[in-house]
């Protein structure tokens, strides 16, 4: 920027930045880009409205106006996150039950969303994600497959008997394609470490 002589800035206090914005509209505009990217929960716009320091009574008639209009549905959220995240990340229910619980959703609109999940989806994807991983695991002796298999499985939330029964049949399927055996030897493991049979 060049300086002209005898023209300096005001200091900051001095200038006019002219009159203070209405907080309806503040919050109108944060609510706006907050879901121009992406649909957001109730709970996570109230908390974008708090760290701008809206008045609640000002955040709360927002949050109520975009939500008579249908601009803010928890449901309709919760659904579609739950159809995103576990067609992405093959998330299981209790994950994304445990996801949407952090976001603020309500735990009757929760049990809505994951309980419409088809049990036999699940069990699919649960195998998708063994099958991705099974190659990677040949070279172990089958205990340390077992295990490496089900905690990939158990870090997204699949139940234990889930993970066992998909990995026990993901490496017997795997063995039986490649000529090993060894079941009983598998099946000791998942006696063993998920008291399962």
């Amino acid at each position: 920027m060049v300086r002209r002589r005898g023209l300096e800035e005001p200091a900051a206090d001095e200038r006019d930045l002219g009159p203070p914005a209405d907080p309806g509209s503040v919050a109108r505009t944060i609510l706006l880009n907050k879901l121009t990217g992406q649909a957001r929960s109730r709970h996570e716009l109230a908390e974008a409205l708090e760290a701008k320091h809206v008045p609640p009574d000002v955040a709360t008639a927002a949050l109520d106006r975009f939500e008579e209009v249908g601009m803010i549905d928890d449901q309709a959220f919760a659904v579609a996150w739950v159809e995103s995240r576990q067609s992405t990340r093959g998330l299981s229910r209790r994950a994304l039950a445990f996801e949407l619980r952090r976001k603020g959703v309500a735990d009757d609109v929760i049990l809505d969303s994951v309980d419409a999940i088809d049990p036999e989806r699940e069990r699919a994807l649960a195998r998708d994600l063994v099958d991705r991983r099974l190659r990677s695991t040949r070279r172990l002796d089958r205990q340390s497959r077992f295990r490496r298999l089900t905690a990939a499985l158990a870090r997204k939330g699949y139940p234990a008997g889930l993970c066992a029964a998909v990995v026990r049949a993901a490496i017997a399927a795997d063995e039986r394609a490649s000529g090993a055996s060894g079941a009983g030897e598998l099946d000791e493991v998942v006696r063993e470490d998920f008291g399962v049979d």
